[in-house]
C-alpha cells in the first residue's frame, strides 16, 4: 500500500528544478554571463545604428560611415559568439537536468512496493519518464534561456529608450500593462490544459504498453478491431484536450502580438512627429525604434515561450508527484538489525498471530500462526484465493500485516532494513522473469559480483548449461524482451540458476513445473531439488512430486490453516486435502 499521489505546488516544483541546476553552478554562471553579454551587445547595436545614421549618413561622411559600419560588425560578432555560448550551455543544462531527474525519480520508484504499480499503470510511468522529461529538457535548455534573455533585453531596451526619448518611453510603459493582462488571464489556462494533455498522452502510453506486451492474446481473440477503436477513442480524447491547450496558447500569443504591434506603430507615429518638430534626430528615432522593436520582440518571445514554460511546470509536477510519493512500507535503518546467518545456513521462520487484508477487501488472514523450522521443506496446498501467494508477499514485506508479526531467527522482519531482509530470500515463480539482457547478466542478477565461472557452475547445477552452450553466443547471447528466445523450461532453469547463484537461506517457490512438458519438468525438478538443499523452503504445490518431497504440507483455505502433515497422513485424515489432491496433484 502506498500514499496516494500528492498534490504539489508550482513553488515546490521550481525549487526542485533549481536544486538540480545548482549542482552545476559554474555552467549556470557562465550561461548567465553569456546571456548578459549577448543582450548588452545587441543593445549596443542600437547606439551603433544611431551613430551611423547621424554622423555618417546624415552628415555624408564616408569615413565616419565606414567606422560606424565596422563598429556595428564587431558588436554583431561579439553578440553571435555570446549567443553560441548561451545556447550551448543552456541546452547542456537542459539535457543534464533532465538526465538527473530521470535517475532520481527512477531510483525512488525502485523503492516503492508492488502495490503502487498495481494502482498506477507501468505505461503511464514510462510516459512520465519519456515525454515529461523531454518537455523539462526543452524548457530548461531553450524556453528558460529565451525568457531570461528577453527579460534582460526588454529592461535594457527600456533604459536606452528612456535615454533617447522619455516621452516615447512613457508611451511604451503605458502599453506594458495592457500586454500583461492576457498573460495573467490566459497563462493559467495554458498550464492547466498542458498538464491534462500530458496525462492523456500517458494514458496512450499505458494502453500501447499493455496491448503490445499481450499481442498474442489480442490476436488470438481477434480483438484487433476493438483495440484499434479503444486506442482511437483515447487518441481523440487526447486531441480534444490538446485543442484547448493550443487554443489558449494561440490566443495568448495573438493577443500579445496585437497589443505589442499596435503600441509600436503608435510610438513610431509619435516619434516621426517629434522628428518633424525637431525635438529629436533621425538617428535617435532610428535607435529608439530599434529598441522598441527589440522590446516588442522580447515581449512576443516571452508570450510564446510562456506556454512552453507552463507546459514544463505541468510536466514537472507529474514527475515530482512520483518523487514525493511515500511508501507505507519503509526500511527501518535506524536499528540496522539483521539475523545472524552464516552463508548456506537455513533460517527459522515464525508467523505469529498475523492479520491481513488487501485494501477495500475483507480480511484474508485472521490470527494466522505458522512455525517453519530451519531447513524445513514446507508445501502450501489450497484453492485459488487461499492466501498462498499473499503469504509470500508478507514474507518479503511487499505488504505489512495489520496485526501480529513475522520473525526470522527470532527477529521481527519489520525491524530489519528492507534490503537486508530481502537478501535472505530467493524467489522462483511459476512464470519466471527473464530480462532483455545476456544469459550471464540474467543468472547473476541477484549476485552482481559473481564471476563467469560461478555463473557457469550455477547453470550446470540448474541443468541449464547444455542448452546455453548451444545458443549463438553461449553465455553472451541476448535473450530478448522477457526471454522471448527461450522456451518455458529454459526460462525456468535460468531462474533456478539465478537462485542457486544467489545462495540465500530462504527459498520461496511458486511451483515451477506445472506448465512444462514431461522432459522439461523432470530436469527442472532435479534442479529444484539441488536448489532446496540446506535452505528453508516454502513451496506453492501444484504437482504430486512436490508434496511427496516436502517435510510437511499445510492445507490453506480462505486464509486459514486447516490441516498439517505429510502426504500419506493427509490423504487419510483430511477430506479437503484428499479432494484437492485428486483434482490437482494427481491429475
Amino acid at each position: 500500500m502506498t500514499t496516494p499521489l500528492p498534490n504539489v505546488s508550482t513553488k515546490h516544483v521550481l525549487l526542485w528544478i533549481n536544486s538540480h541546476l545548482l549542482c552545476y553552478k559554474g555552467r549556470v554562471i557562465a550561461a548567465i554571463f553569456a546571456l548578459f553579454t549577448a543582450a548588452i551587445a545587441w543593445l549596443l547595436l542600437g547606439q551603433g545604428i544611431k551613430y551611423a545614421v547621424d554622423s555618417g549618413f546624415i552628415s555624408a561622411s564616408s569615413d565616419t560611415l565606414n567606422q560606424a559600419t565596422l563598429l556595428v560588425l564587431i558588436i554583431t560578432v561579439i553578440a553571435c559568439m555570446a549567443t553560441y555560448a548561451r545556447f550551448y550551455l543552456m541546452t547542456w543544462l537542459g539535457e543534464r537536468v533532465s538526465a538527473d531527474i530521470r535517475k532520481q525519480v527512477y531510483s525512488h520508484l525502485l523503492a516503492l512496493p508492488p502495490s503502487f504499480f498495481a494502482e498506477l499503470r507501468t505505461g503511464e510511468v514510462i510516459s512520465r519518464f519519456t515525454s515529461d522529461t523531454t518537455v523539462i529538457q526543452t524548457v530548461v535548455g531553450m524556453s528558460l534561456s529565451m525568457t531570461l534573455r528577453s527579460i534582460v533585453t526588454f529592461i535594457g531596451a527600456l533604459a536606452l529608450m528612456t535615454f533617447s526619448s522619455p516621452l516615447l518611453t512613457f508611451c511604451v510603459v503605458v502599453a506594458v500593462p495592457a500586454v500583461l493582462v492576457p498573460i495573467r488571464v490566459l497563462a493559467p489556462q495554458v498550464r492547466r490544459y498542458a498538464k491534462a494533455s500530458q496525462d492523456k498522452v500517458a494514458d496512450l502510453g499505458a494502453r500501447i504498453d499493455e496491448s503490445l506486451h499481450e499481442i498474442m492474446t489480442v490476436q488470438a481473440y481477434t480483438a484487433e478491431s476493438a483495440e484499434r477503436m479503444h486506442f482511437s477513442n483515447k487518441v481523440e480524447m487526447a486531441m480534444e484536450v490538446a485543442k484547448k491547450r493550443i487554443h489558449y496558447r494561440s490566443l495568448l500569443i495573438g493577443c500579445i502580438m496585437c497589443i505589442s504591434m499596435t503600441a509600436i506603430i503608435f510610438i513610431a507615429w509619435v516619434g516621426a512627429r517629434q522628428v518633424l518638430d525637431g525635438a529629436m534626430t533621425v538617428g535617435e528615432l532610428s535607435a529608439f525604434l530599434f529598441y522598441a522593436v527589440m522590446a516588442g520582440g522580447s515581449v512576443a518571445t516571452i508570450s510564446e515561450v510562456i506556454g512552453e514554460v507552463q507546459r514544463g511546470v505541468g510536466a514537472s509536477e507529474r514527475l515530482y508527484e512520483l518523487l514525493t510519493t511515500e511508501p507505507d512500507i519503509k526500511s527501518d535503518n535506524s536499528q540496522d538489525i539483521v539475523p545472524k546467518v552464516k552463508p548456506g545456513k537455513a533460517v527459522q521462520i515464525e508467523i505469529e498471530h498475523v492479520n491481513f487484508s488487501y485494501p477495500n477487501s475483507s480480511p484474508l488472514f485472521n490470527d494466522l500462526n505458522i512455525k517453519i523450522q530451519a531447513g524445513e521443506r514446507l508445501a502450501l496446498v489450497g484453492a485459488s484465493g487461499a492466501g498462498k501467494t499473499t503469504l509470500f508477499q508478507l514474507l518479503m514485506r511487499f505488504y505489512d500485516p495489520s496485526a501480529g508479526q513475522i520473525l526470522f531467527n527470532g527477529l521481527p522482519i519489520n525491524k530489519m532494513p528492507l534490503q537486508g531482509l530481502r537478501q535472505h530470500i530467493a524467489v522462483v515463480t511459476q512464470e519466471p522473469v527473464v530480462f532483455a539482457n545476456t544469459v550471464l547478466e540474467n543468472i547473476r542478477y541477484g549476485q552482481p559480483q559473481a564471476s563467469d565461472e560461478d555463473v557457469i557452475k550455477a547453470a550446470k547445477q540448474a541443468f541449464a548449461h547444455e542448452f546455453i552452450d548451444n545458443l549463438d553466443k553461449r553465455y553472451h547471447t541476448q535473450l530478448g524482451e522477457r526471454g522471448v528466445k527461450l522456451s518455458g523450461g529454459q526460462k525456468q532453469r535460468i531462474a533456478i540458476a539465478r537462485a542457486i547463484l544467489a545462495n540465500r537461506p530462504i527459498l520461496l517457490l511458486d511451483e515451477a513445473t506445472s506448465a512444462l512438458d514431461a522432459k522439461s519438468e523432470r530436469m527442472v525438478q532435479q534442479a529444484i531439488d539441488r536448489l532446496m538443499v540446506g535452505k528453508t523452503s516454502i513451496v506453492i504445490a501444484h504437482r504430486l512430486a512436490t508434496v511427496q518431497h516436502a517435510d510437511r504440507i499445510l492445507v490453506l483455505d480462505k486464509g486459514k490453516v486447516l490441516a498439517s502433515g505429510d502426504h500419506a497422513t493427509l490423504m487419510k485424515s483430511d477430506t479437503l486435502y484428499r479432494e484437492y489432491a485428486e483434482l490437482q496433484l494427481l491429475s
